[in-house]
């Protein structure tokens, strides 16, 4: 009897692991969110991801596609350092494929996003692609000449670590004037609140564009640091298109008409790429992560016993 095709994809983050069981036409048939046990310590983490994919895995199910976030070496399948969780050196794919005997591959969460930008969203058909998420920090997916770039260590892509002030705010990277120091929304809040007004999230900052003084100018500060930024990755890489993703894109135009007008100003001899907002949404990770399980499901099957006894409930999934 022919089993049909799928793949289990888990998105690993900060304070959620999203996952989800992907048919072979790329629909979802089953999905799951809990919180990350950060707190419990890293095993707790790793324990969590492995149970998580293990309750998805389905007969027929080909390879698990993980993404997270931190240094990432995709290559080896290890968390290198991911503060917010606690890994430190942590092989974090090894652990899901000793349990489930599956292909199992691992991605940076702001590269499978990209990837997801570049085969489903605004990226399709573009060769030369920047994918931005603006979030709680700031990173970067890098397409060039239709390839992702991964960089020497595996750690391309730290867009939010781009100098933007000499001598600017301080930055948790131990740097000071970085990009992610003014346009993230944890920067956004917390030179916010330093003002003294009241903010829980960036979207409370731009509700205030035309009321508040203070609110208005450090939105402008911070998109005309990103349009800085975005410069500086164009004239080096020479980008057709940059996509804009993460909570902080909720503004829209707010966000890209400033950013456009920098960016072309500071591009003076070429016309600027275009700059649109992804509409992948918060699962562009969880999708991408989706996508690179599909690439390595095209390796032959194993017949992995291990895998298809816990999916036919022959034994109790730890």
């Amino acid at each position: 009897m022919s089993r049909p095709a799928n793949v289990v994809a888990v998105d690993l983050g900060g304070t959620t692991i999203k996952a989800a069981r992907f048919n072979a036409q790329g629909v979802s048939e089953e999905s799951l969110r809990l919180a990350t046990p950060s707190s419990q310590g890293p095993e707790a983490v790793v324990a969590a991801v492995v149970r998580t994919a293990t309750t998805l895995v389905r007969l027929g199910t080909r390879a698990v596609g993980l993404c997270a976030p931190g240094l990432i070496d995709d290559a080896a399948g290890v968390v290198r350092f991911a503060s917010n969780l606690g890994l430190r050196d942590t092989p974090l794919a090894a652990a899901v494929a000793d349990r489930l005997s599956l292909p199992v591959t691992l991605e940076h969460d702001v590269r499978a996003a990209c990837l997801a930008e570049q085969r489903l969203g605004l990226g399709t058909g573009v060769q030369d692609l920047l994918v931005v998420v603006l979030g709680t920090g700031v990173a970067a997916g890098i397409v060039s000449n239709g390839q992702l770039v991964r960089g020497d260590q595996g750690f391309a892509g730290e867009f939010g670590h781009i100098p933007v002030h000499a001598d600017g705010e301080h930055c948790a990277c131990g740097q000071r004037g970085c990009l992610e120091a003014y346009v993230s929304a944890s920067a956004l809040v917390r030179r916010y609140r330093r003002t003294g007004g009241i903010a829980h999230n960036a979207a409370d900052i731009t509700s205030r564009l035309d009321t508040d003084p203070d609110a208005a100018r450090l939105w402008a500060e911070g998109t005309e640091a990103l349009g800085r930024a975005l410069v500086t990755s164009t004239v080096l890489l020479d980008h057709q298109r940059i996509v804009l993703a993460g909570g902080v894109t909720a503004a829209g135009e707010a966000l890209t008409d400033p950013v456009r007008r920098t960016l072309q100003r500071g591009l003076a001899w070429r016309a600027a790429p275009s700059v649109g907002i992804s509409p992948l949404g918060a699962d562009a990770g969880l999708l991408g992560a989706a996508l690179r399980a599909t690439d390595a499901s095209v390796l032959p099957p194993s017949c992995n016993g291990r895998a298809e006894a816990i999916a036919a409930g022959q034994r109790t999934p730890r």
